[in-house]
């Protein structure tokens, strides 16, 4: 994320406005709902993880154990387990 000087964007009246409730300190303006977007979409992150999940549980059905798992894949157990559960309900 960077930052956009408001005296650049913004008309004088309202950054005086703004400076009367929040004066030189950081603000966050979230975005609007119909502009979110999904976590993962700008990056291939959310695909790496449904790839690593899914060898987790192709792994896990050839019978390797939840801790050797997290040893592996650098997770904790629980976190296996929870992979495991999911990618179970998937199928």
């Amino acid at each position: 994320m960077s930052y956009i000087k408001a005296d650049n964007i913004l008309p004088l009246e309202l950054v005086e406005l703004i400076q009367t409730y929040i004066d030189g300190e950081y603000i966050y303006i979230p975005r609007k709902e119909e502009n979110k977007k999904s976590w993962g979409s700008r990056t291939n992150t959310r695909k790496e993880l449904d790839l690593r999940d899914c060898n987790i549980y192709k792994d896990y059905l050839e019978g390797t154990v939840i801790d050797t798992l997290a040893e592996k894949y650098y997770l904790s157990s629980k976190s296996i387990q929870r992979v495991v559960l999911k990618e179970k309900r998937k199928s």
